[in-house]
């Protein structure tokens, strides 16, 4: 059985990955004052995060509609897909994975599995590219999922932010909160495994990178390791040099998170998409 993977744009795969696999990416939604635009498409990435500092009123993120879900299976099950499985963002912290569920009630050409991922950015790219490699290979569809169930619980997805405004401004916080730690210089970090999205703070940016240095060390050894950031490329590359030794000899990319995600994070998030071996204990 042909098994086609499809995912959000919130995984923030690189375009090559996604070719080198087939995958199909369906956009999010960036809307910003009376312009709308499709995440990774009609937007790139510099170009948003150095016009977010500007954008007023803040951009605000949709999902995907039911329809267009429709469309891209149609599209698929048309070039021969046997069944497909979408992939998504948690549903802690988007509704895309819930417009695929409806879409696929109503979806009866072929079969379509959607799954949860319990991530968002590269934490999900692991995943929807597991998927991705297991389905090339001829896996199973119960086979993928319970591959995929194993790999979700090694999987981490953690980052600072520089500051708490723009998940105010997003409507992601509360509103007081937000003001307190600012006036308090309190650094948030995000902490995601499993579909539990957790929210630390600390009261410097060196103690910040400190924790997501234990988180590390906690986490290694590595299969896979990524950083990611929003908009600061120069800290991203300085971060580099103080993590290679964490997979020695392998490929630590840095990746940009997508503009839909960046809408709530704000410019200066910087962080890690990481894969732990497994049988460490």
């Amino acid at each position: 059985m042909t098994i086609h993977i499809v995912t959000d744009s919130t995984c923030d795969l690189p375009a090559s990955i996604v070719e080198k696999h087939g995958i199909t990416v369906v956009p999010l939604y960036i809307n910003q004052g009376d312009k709308s635009y499709l995440d990774g498409v009609n937007l790139t990435r510099e170009e948003f995060y150095r016009l977010l500092p500007t954008f007023r009123p803040a951009p605000s993120t949709a999902t995907p509609s039911t329809e267009v879900f429709v469309q891209t299976w149609n599209k698929l099950a048309d070039a021969g897909a046997q069944a497909i499985l979408s992939i998504h963002i948690s549903e802690k912290l988007s509704a895309t994975v819930n417009a695929a569920r409806v879409a696929a009630d109503q979806f009866t050409r072929i079969p379509v599995t959607v799954l949860d991922s319990s991530q968002l950015s590269l934490g999900m790219g692991f995943i929807v590219e597991k998927a991705a490699q297991l389905a090339k290979l001829g896996h199973k569809m119960e086979d993928i999922l319970a591959s995929l169930a194993e790999l979700m619980k090694r999987t981490y997805v953690f980052a600072s932010l520089k500051t708490l405004e723009y998940l105010r401004r997003s409507g992601r916080m509360n509103f007081a909160l937000a003001h307190f730690g600012e006036f308090l210089q309190i650094k948030p970090l995000l902490h995601m495994n499993q579909g539990h999205p957790a929210a630390h703070r600390v009261r410097t940016q060196g103690r910040a990178t400190e924790r997501m240095m234990e988180w590390l060390n906690e986490y290694a050894p590595f299969e896979k390791l990524a950083i990611i950031h929003a908009g600061v490329q120069h800290e991203a590359e300085e971060m580099l040099e103080r993590i290679k030794h964490f997979l020695p000899g392998g490929d630590i990319p840095i990746v940009q998170i997508t503009p839909a995600l960046g809408s709530h994070l704000g410019i200066g998030a910087l962080g890690f998409a990481c894969v732990s071996k497994e049988n460490q204990e």
